[in-house]
């Protein structure tokens, strides 16, 4: 009898979830993590085919990219092409005069031609994106007004891409001070699905034997750590642990990380609402 009781709380509290899912205002977080965010175009592609749609999206760094997108409503495979089609290392993007290998600024015509109108109030569905403040050491939280230099802000990426002249200040990756930016929608929204990228999962000795794995393994266990409470305060996180073993600069991962995004995404959406 007792057991029965339990399996019946059991289907309702599904139930609940299901409705809470499927029925409610969705906010959806992207977390930074360079080549691995194409796990979140991953995670929407999923969202799509279990009808579910955000009305509101945050995003740092390669998060705020996909999240724009996603709030311009580019198709999957035009999400994908952006990131397979922008140059990485391309000889005239070095950066001459500015800290950082390449100028981030050269990125800009290419952003046009996914943005046209560029700013955050043409998009279909709310956005917010965050960036580091170099100067005053703070971070920026930015809805409105021009759109592709807080995009290129929040995924400059130090040493490798130069800061940003935005608004009279310099700005960087914005995962350097919020690499899940929860803050700016969590009042906004019913339930709240978080995709993060930047996992954490455990390595062998191997991984571990030269000085870039090591930095690379202590600058994640950082991150995480301090975006852990509000990773797991949402009410569906999507962190496939497989994600550890793609570099985040690796070209290579796009297509990999992406199956991995919907692969994890679609067994999660398919527990929940079945």
């Amino acid at each position: 009898m007792e057991q029965q009781k339990l399996y019946t709380a059991f289907l309702l509290e599904q139930m609940n979830d299901s409705n809470s899912l499927k029925s409610n205002k969705i906010g959806l977080v992207l977390s930074g993590g360079g080549v691995r965010g194409m796990a979140h175009i991953g995670v929407i592609k999923a969202m799509m085919e279990f009808d579910l749609e955000a009305a509101v999206v945050a995003g740092s760094s390669v998060g705020a990219l996909v999240g724009a997108l996603y709030a311009n409503e580019t198709p999957i495979m035009d999400m994908l092409r952006f990131f397979k089609e922008t140059p990485l290392f391309k000889y005239n993007f070095l950066s001459i005069g500015k800290a950082g290998f390449l100028d981030t600024d050269r990125y800009e015509d290419i952003f046009k031609a996914y943005f046209p109108h560029n700013t955050f109030e043409d998009l279909k569905k709310q956005l917010y994106v965050v960036a580091t403040n170099l100067e005053k050491g703070e971070e920026l939280c930015i809805n409105t007004g021009e759109l592709i230099k807080p995009l290129l802000a929040s995924a400059a990426l130090p040493p490798v891409f130069s800061p940003v002249n935005y608004k009279g200040s310099l700005y960087a990756d914005g995962g350097i001070m919020n690499n899940f930016p929860l803050e700016p929608i969590k009042d906004k929204v019913d339930y709240i699905i978080g995709s993060n990228v930047s996992i954490v999962s455990e390595l062998n000795k191997k991984n571990l034997t030269n000085s870039i794995q090591l930095t690379g393994r202590v600058t994640g266990l950082m991150i995480y750590a301090i975006n852990r409470d509000k990773i797991k305060s949402c009410d569906l996180v999507i962190e496939p642990k497989s994600l550890e073993h793609i570099g985040i600069l690796d070209r290579k991962g796009i297509e990999k990380a992406y199956a991995i995004g919907y692969e994890s995404a679609s067994k999660q959406f398919e527990k929940l609402l079945s």
